[in-house]
Parts: structure tokens; C-alpha cells; sequence
């Protein structure tokens, strides 16, 4: 009988997808392994087309209630997604350390990601009277224009931020009014699902983000072309999925924001103008009373 202690096995675990406020497994049932330092680290859900649908459904579902929540509301939201973020900091740090990055770095990107989502926060119930206006008409109404949610956004996250340039997207779709579906970074996926968790037990309604984890090709065409989406926002580079984008785009009218994948450590990337990139602008004409005799009346 061999009696030598054998090497025990580590069993990895497998990240969840996370659609509606639940944690479910891909319907598809695959998954890819995470590699870092040509070690696996994780088992990841590579999603599929319907694992998206399902996502949209519940993203477009969450949108009336999250759209008119009191911009102040929102506000406190994005604040408490920060105040849990904070408690799990060291977690956040060690899952980035597992992905490569140093720790230096990884308690800076952890800090800046609570910061981030505390600066979007304050933006809430501010950047309508930044955007609105009243404008001067001839005749006896007022004209107002004021910015109001595009809807459901598809997002390709950053490739080259785990946690970051994911925490700076969603917070300047969620900000203002919109829902969101995510496709987390491919090979620093680890923070996204577990961000999802935070989203979880911080107030958000089930449905106002979405975050997939899988493969950018094989989900490109959906993304593009679904028709209950009203934006795409894609964080990169490739000037061939930006063409397939934009040309996929056009059949259904659907907006097409493009943002590098830079240094998210920088300030340009606290502008309320980010928010902005997913408003619509409507119009509102009001009359005011016409006394007889005396002209326009106040």
C-alpha cells in the first residue's frame, strides 16, 4: 500500500453570470478557464446568445422603476454600492493580486473604484440642471428641454481593467436612469462577478445591471443588432468591432458610443459629460394663459 500523502487537488470555483438580480449558470453550460502567470485561477461561465436575451428582458423590465426613481434616490444608491465596496476592499485587492496585478496597484484601483462611484454618486440629482434649459420662443408658451434616459445599454467593458474601467462604465449609465448589460473583461474577469455580489446586497434593483462573462466575438453580432437595446458602448480599439458595430447599429438606429481602454486612473474620467453620452434630449412646450385685451398674460 502507498502511504506517501498525495497532493491534494485544489477545486477551483466557477463564477456565476449574474442577470436579474439572481446568479445563474450559463444555459449553455460551458466555461473557459482563467489564466494568470500561465496558472488557472478560475473556472468562468462563457456565455451565450441566450444567457444575453435573458438579460436584456431583465434589463428593459428594470428600467421604468430605476428611470423614475427621484434622481436623489439614485444618488444614495450609488453611494451604498460604495459603502459595500469599501467593506469587501481587501477581497477586491486579493482577487486583483491573483489576476497579476501588484498590490500597490490593486489597492489603488480598489480605492479609486469607490471614489469613482462616490464622485458619479453626487452627480445624480446635479447634471439635469447642468443639460436642461429654457429656451427663448416667439409666442405665448414657455419651451423647456431637459435630458431623460436612453434606456437599456449594451456594454463591452474595458479589456484591460478588471475592476475600474468596469466600475467607471456602469456608474455613468446608472447615474442616469439607464439599465445596462455587461460583458466583463475576458481575462480579468474575476472582479466583475464578484462586483456583481456587491450589486447585490446594495440596494439596486434586480435587473438594472447585468454582467456576463464570456468571449467579445461570439457575442459581437447580439450586442449590435438586438432591438429592445438603445445604446452599445464599446471600450477598445479594434477598428474592425467598431465597424461591425456601427454598421450593425444602423438597422435598428441604435446609438454607438466608443470610449478608449486608457489608464482609468486618470481624472478624465470623472466628467459629467460620461452621464451625458447616454441622455436623451426631449422638449416640452407649455402654454401660459392669454388674458383678452392684455396681451400675454404670466
Amino acid at each position: 500500500i502507498n502511504t506517501e500523502i498525495m497532493s491534494r487537488l485544489e477545486v477551483l470555483k466557477t463564477y456565476k453570470i449574474y442577470i436579474g438580480g439572481s446568479f445563474p449558470r450559463t444555459e449553455s453550460g460551458r466555461y473557459y478557464p482563467l489564466q494568470s502567470n500561465n496558472k488557472t485561477i478560475a473556472n468562468m461561465c462563457l456565455s451565450s446568445v441566450k444567457d444575453f436575451r435573458n438579460a436584456v428582458v431583465a434589463a428593459r423590465n428594470a428600467q421604468g422603476g430605476w428611470s423614475h426613481k427621484s434622481a436623489y434616490n439614485r444618488s444614495q444608491i450609488l453611494y451604498r454600492i460604495a459603502e459595500v465596496l469599501e467593506g469587501r476592499k481587501a477581497q477586491f485587492v486579493a482577487e486583483l493580486e491573483l489576476q497579476g496585478i501588484s498590490k500597490a496597484n490593486a489597492a489603488k484601483e480598489v480605492d479609486l473604484s469607490i471614489d469613482r462611484l462616490i464622485y458619479y454618486a453626487g452627480w445624480c440629482d446635479k447634471f439635469m440642471q447642468m443639460y436642461s434649459s429654457v429656451n427663448p420662443v416667439s409666442g405665448s408658451y414657455f419651451n423647456f428641454s431637459i435630458p431623460e434616459s436612453v434606456g437599456v445599454v449594451a456594454v463591452f467593458a474595458p479589456q484591460k481593467s478588471g475592476l475600474l474601467g468596469l466600475v467607471t462604465q456602469v456608474a455613468t449609465i446608472i447615474a442616469g436612469g439607464n439599465t445596462c448589460v455587461v460583458l466583463a473583461s475576458e481575462q480579468l474577469a474575476l472582479c466583475a462577478v464578484t462586483f456583481a455580489e456587491v450589486l447585490a446586497t446594495s440596494d439596486v434593483s434586480g435587473g438594472v445591471v447585468n454582467i456576463l462573462t464570456g468571449n467579445q466575438e461570439e457575442l459581437l453580432f447580439q450586442f449590435a443588432s438586438h432591438k429592445d437595446v438603445n445604446t452599445i458602448l464599446y471600450c477598445g480599439d479594434d477598428s474592425e468591432k467598431i465597424k461591425s458595430i456601427q454598421e450593425l447599429s444602423i438597422e435598428n438606429m441604435k446609438r454607438v458610443v466608443i470610449r478608449e481602454d486608457s489608464n482609468y486612473f486618470e481624472d478624465k474620467h470623472e466628467s459629467p459629460y460620461l452621464i451625458f453620452d447616454f441622455q436623451e434630449t426631449k422638449t416640452t412646450w407649455h402654454p401660459i394663459e392669454v388674458i383678452a385685451g392684455a396681451g400675454a398674460g404670466y
